[in-house]
C-alpha cells in the first residue's frame, strides 16, 4: 500500500509537469542556440543566466504558481556547449522529452552521452523497474534504492552522482556539473526532508568544493501550501545557495505577453552579513528563446 502510494504521487508530480506544460501551448525552452535573450538594454544581465554561476557554485532554481522547468533546459543545453561533464537526474520527465527541447537548441543529447560527457538518471524508468521488480546488475544497485525500503538515506544516488563525475585520466571535458529536475519529487517518492538536505550536502561538498564544478537544482515550491516537508526543503536550500533563480506566476493571472516573472537573488557573501543582491525581471517563453525585460514593459505595452 505504501509503495503503491509512492507511485501515485510521482506519477501526479510528472503529469503536473506535463499539464502545466500543455496548458502553455509551448515546450518551455533555454533561448536562442541555448540563450536566454534580454528585450530592453536593462534586462541584459540576464542573459545568458548560466554564466552568472561562477564556478564551485551551487544554483537553485525554484518556481511557484508557474512551470521553471525552461530554466533546466537552457543550463543543460548552456553546459553541454560549453564542453562541461555533466551528470542529469531527471526525475520528473523521459529522456526522449529531454532529448527533443535540446536539439531545438542546438544539443544532442544522446551524441553528448555516446561520448561519455552526459550521464543520465532517467528517474521514471529506474523507480518503476525497482518497484516492479526488474532485477538490478549483480554490484550496479539502483541509485534510486530508497525506495525498496531497504535504507532511508539517498547514499545510492550520491555514489551515483560522485562516480558519474570523476573524471577519468585523459578525460578532456572541462569542470563537472550537477543538475537535478526536480528535488521535490524524492519528498514526493517518500525520502525524508533530512535525506534530502543531507544529498545535497554531499553533493555540494564533492561537486562544488572537491571537483571544482557546479550543482544546479530545481526544486517547486508554494508559500500557501500545507506541504511543511517541502517547504521546510526549499527555505534550507535558499539559504544554503550561492545564487537563486525564483520563476513566480503573475499574481493578476495569465497574460499572453508576459508569462510570469522572475527573481535573480545573487548571495553576496555567505559568511558576513551582506545583503543580497536582487533583480526582477518579466518574461516570456517562446518557442526557441526566453524574453526577459524590466516589469511593465513588455512590447504589449510599449
Amino acid at each position: 500500500g505504501e509503495k503503491k502510494g509512492r507511485i501515485l504521487r510521482f506519477i501526479y508530480e510528472a503529469f503536473r509537469a506535463l499539464r502545466l506544460a500543455k496548458s502553455r501551448r509551448e515546450v518551455p525552452q533555454g533561448g536562442r542556440d541555448g540563450d536566454v535573450t534580454a528585450h530592453t538594454k536593462g534586462a541584459r544581465a540576464a542573459a545568458p543566466l548560466a554564466y552568472q554561476c561562477g564556478q564551485g557554485k551551487f544554483t537553485l532554481l525554484r518556481d511557484t504558481r508557474t512551470d521553471g522547468s525552461f530554466l533546466v533546459h537552457h543550463f543543460l543545453s548552456f553546459y553541454l556547449r560549453a564542453g562541461c561533464k555533466v551528470c542529469f537526474v531527471a526525475l520528473l520527465q523521459s529522456f526522449s522529452h529531454y532529448s527533443i527541447v535540446a536539439q531545438k537548441l542546438g544539443v544532442s543529447l544522446a551524441a553528448a552521452k555516446e561520448r561519455g560527457q552526459l550521464v543520465f538518471l532517467e528517474g521514471l524508468k529506474s523507480c518503476l523497474d525497482l518497484l516492479f521488480g526488474e532485477e538490478e546488475q549483480p554490484g550496479q544497485p539502483s541509485p534510486l534504492q530508497f525506495l525498496s525500503g531497504g535504507s532511508c538515506d539517498l547514499r545510492a544516488l550520491f555514489d551515483f552522482v560522485r562516480e558519474s563525475l570523476s573524471a577519468p585520466a585523459g578525460d578532456s571535458c572541462k569542470g563537472p556539473v550537477l543538475l537535478v529536475d526536480d528535488l521535490s519529487v524524492l519528498l514526493s517518492l517518500g525520502a525524508a526532508p533530512v535525506a534530502v538536505l543531507d544529498f545535497i550536502h554531499y553533493c555540494r561538498v564533492c561537486v562544488c568544493c572537491q571537483l571544482k564544478g557546479n550543482v544546479v537544482v530545481l526544486v517547486h515550491s508554494n508559500e500557501d501550501s500545507e506541504d511543511e516537508e517541502n517547504e521546510l526543503v526549499v527555505n534550507s536550500l535558499c539559504h544554503h545557495s550561492d545564487l537563486i533563480l525564483w520563476a513566480e506566476g503573475l499574481a493578476t493571472g495569465f497574460c499572453k505577453d508576459v508569462h510570469g516573472q522572475i527573481k535573480i537573488i545573487k548571495r553576496l557573501s555567505l559568511r558576513q552579513a551582506e545583503q543580497d543582491l536582487v533583480q526582477i525581471y518579466q518574461y516570456k517563453i517562446q518557442d526557441r528563446n526566453v524574453t526577459f525585460f524590466a516589469r511593465g514593459l513588455s512590447a504589449a505595452v510599449l
